[in-house]
């Protein structure tokens, strides 16, 4: 059963990066310097972005499974908890596009949840037996999470603040302009792009060390 529900979290952790790569083939109008990934589900291949999120969304779960009998701590459990709530962040994305209400709760229950998890989760398991022997390589991409989360944040902050001395209105459901403007530095779609592979690798990582 195990070696099952293994497979399923491999297969839908690969499955979810490789329909977001072909969005970046199916939607070039969405450059991938500044625009969110959340924004493709206003192009022509919505139902790619969608299935992006529920495969992630999948994976977290069946990573939760998986992980419950193998943490041995309160604070290890809680990382698992926090994990699940995170699916339901990433599943809720790819139910409420982002024009939709819910897309900001999806986005907080989403995202800041797994870096969270994946530490109080991954500093438990390089303690048992089991898992020892890849400490470096799940240390390496737990760190990855948050570090991704606060270069997003920075970069977010940066692109934000030059559309508005570039005097464009930076609001919900404001219109976004065709292109950055001279003197902007936009590079929070690249940074949104590292924190989603980076959260969904370290997922990959965790089964691929657990098999």
């Amino acid at each position: 059963m195990e070696h099952t529900l293994s497979i399923l979290a491999l297969s839908s952790g690969v499955i979810s990066l490789l329909c977001l790569l072909s969005l970046h083939f199916t939607s070039p109008e969405y450059q991938p310097s500044w625009r969110m990934i959340s924004e493709y589900a206003l192009g022509k291949y919505k139902g790619l972005l969608t299935s992006f999120f529920f495969l992630w969304g999948v994976c977290s779960i069946l990573v939760s499974i998986l992980l419950w009998k193998e943490v041995t701590t309160t604070w290890a459990m809680v990382g698992v908890v926090l994990l699940l709530v995170s699916a339901i962040g990433e599943i809720m994305g790819g139910l409420f596009d982002v024009k939709h209400k819910l897309h900001g709760m999806a986005f907080m229950l989403g995202v800041p949840a797994l870096p969270v998890a994946a530490l109080l989760i991954s500093y438990n398991l390089i303690q048992l037996d089991d898992w020892s022997h890849a400490k470096s390589t799940i240390m390496f991409f737990v760190h990855a999470t948050w570090i991704s989360l606060v270069l997003m944040g920075v970069a977010m902050v940066v692109m934000i603040s030059g559309f508005k001395k570039a005097g464009l209105v930076v609001e919900q459901n404001a219109p976004l302009p065709e292109k950055v403007p001279d003197g902007v530095i936009a590079l929070a779609g690249y940074a949104n792009r590292l924190l989603v592979v980076s959260y969904v690798i370290w997922l990959i990582v965790i089964v691929w060390v657990k098999q």
